[in-house]
């Protein structure tokens, strides 16, 4: 039977210093704030009431092996490094209770590798959350599942995402599970005709908007995910080999775009400018 994990109940953020989690309580409450006006669209004093009810639910600290000692399930979203997160799991494992499950957010690491920085015990309680941005709009998690991870273990996983209200889709711990395994190759070769002078980004976007009902162009969506990132799992992708070699070949134009800052929406210009 699969184990109920009462995520609702209490929630502990934790980051590296006050400050950061100073902000990340004013984006939740900027995001659950949307989500009252919808519900309650003629009274500010239930739009407060909700935001409170929710905030009122998460504590915080910067100390994470304190935060872990009485968790059902710890959910990592830090930075995309695979020895920072094997460093943060490993450090985590010992003040953790048996029966807690270990999640990481990963897009593009291998969840296995992660895994294998904790206890053989753990690495049956281990799985990966992959949630996508923005969180609260987004409806779609994948849940990874490793060769050691239980019965028990996935199907919590699955029933968290159903309590989350999300759609989850089952993956095994394969280079870019579903989703990325399938866009970021997308993506590349978008930049690649790009870079050939097959056709301009605005006719490529328009092409796949139009053409194939895609909500967002392969170019635009490249600057929105972030030049650096798409980079970076192409690096990784190459490196281990996970991929046909054609796939992750180096692009020229997305390396000088990256040296250059340029990394897309987030720094205000990258194939295109905001």
């Amino acid at each position: 039977m699969a184990q109920r994990l009462n995520y609702l109940e209490q929630v502990t953020l934790c980051d590296v210093t006050p400050q950061a989690l100073e902000n990340g309580l004013k984006i939740i409450k900027s995001s659950l704030g949307r989500v009252a006006k919808k519900a309650h669209p003629d009274s500010t004093e239930q739009q407060k009431s909700f935001v409170d009810s929710v905030v009122s639910t998460i504590n915080t600290t910067t100390d994470a092996q304190e935060a872990v000692k009485q968790a059902d399930l710890v959910v990592e979203a830090i930075v995309e490094n695979l020895e920072v997160k094997r460093k943060l799991f490993s450090s985590l494992d010992t003040h953790a209770p048996e029966h807690c499950i270990f999640a990481t957010n990963t897009s593009s690491l291998s969840v296995t590798e992660i895994a294998d920085s904790t206890s053989e015990g753990r690495r049956a309680t281990f799985g990966g959350l992959h949630f996508f941005n923005p969180v609260p709009q987004m409806k779609l998690v994948e849940v990874i599942r490793t060769s050691n991870t239980s019965d028990a273990t996935n199907a919590a996983l699955i029933d968290v995402c159903e309590r989350m209200q999300k759609t989850s889709v089952s993956c095994k711990d394969t280079p870019g599970f579903i989703v990325n395994r399938l866009l970021v190759p997308y993506m590349l070769e978008a930049v690649r005709m790009l870079e050939r002078g097959d056709a301009s980004a605005e006719d490529i976007d328009t092409a796949m908007k139009l053409g194939a009902g895609y909500p967002m162009g392969p170019i635009q969506l490249t600057d929105f995910v972030g030049l650096d990132t798409c980079q970076h799992i192409m690096t990784g992708w190459r490196e281990k080999g996970a991929l046909s070699p054609e796939l992750v070949e180096p692009i020229k134009a997305l390396e000088e775009k990256v040296k250059e800052g340029k990394l897309g929406r987030k720094t205000g210009e990258g194939f295109f400018k905001y």
